[in-house]
């Protein structure tokens, strides 16, 4: 099969999701295309058996590359296998309320571009006080510190279950090639 994994980045940490997925879809001798969605305008998904599309969550929306690419694409996305990876820090926790803001801003997600995809994961994201400006920095400090008290609050931390993310990808696949 020939893959698409297309993302949208903030801090960078999203980038690393996608890379890592790429690299694992390679292994498992797939023919695989990385392309940041700033790059997909004219993008022939034609040439794909499958997308995957990794986007992050900030003050509860997606990137809007990724909601333009979905919009653009809802039709052609909707006739192929497709994952979505929705990477935030809310997905790092076990709160009830951040899981129910995920499936919210899912659910908006889905009907503002009208593309349901196919499977969607959700993936704990990363903590990057070294890419954040100023503001940033300190509103996620805060949330941090609430949500991980045991948090160096001066350093990166990547909140990524890498194993999860294998078996949800391996099993997408599988599902994908049948």
């Amino acid at each position: 099969m020939k893959i698409l994994v297309s993302y949208a980045t903030s801090e960078g940490h999203t980038r690393k999701v996608a890379r890592w997925v790429a690299d694992r879809i390679h292994e498992l001798d797939h023919s695989v295309e990385l392309l940041p969605l700033t790059d997909a305008k004219d993008v022939d998904l034609g040439r794909y058996d499958a997308v995957v599309m990794a986007g992050s969550v900030h003050v509860g929306h997606y990137q809007p590359d990724v909601a333009e690419f979905a919009s653009a694409h809802a039709t052609q996305l909707g006739q192929m296998p497709t994952l979505f990876l929705s990477v935030s820090l809310a997905a790092a926790g076990h709160d009830a309320d951040d899981w129910r803001g995920l499936e919210r801003i899912l659910s908006e997600f889905t009907e503002a571009t009208s593309w349901t995809p196919d499977r969607v994961v959700q993936v704990a994201g990363a903590y990057m006080p070294s890419e954040y400006g100023v503001l940033s920095r300190f509103v996620m400090r805060r949330i941090i510190a609430e949500k991980d008290p045991e948090a160096d609050l001066d350093t990166d931390h990547d909140y990524t279950d890498w194993s999860a993310l294998r078996r949800e990808l391996d099993s997408w696949l599988a599902e994908a090639e049948a």
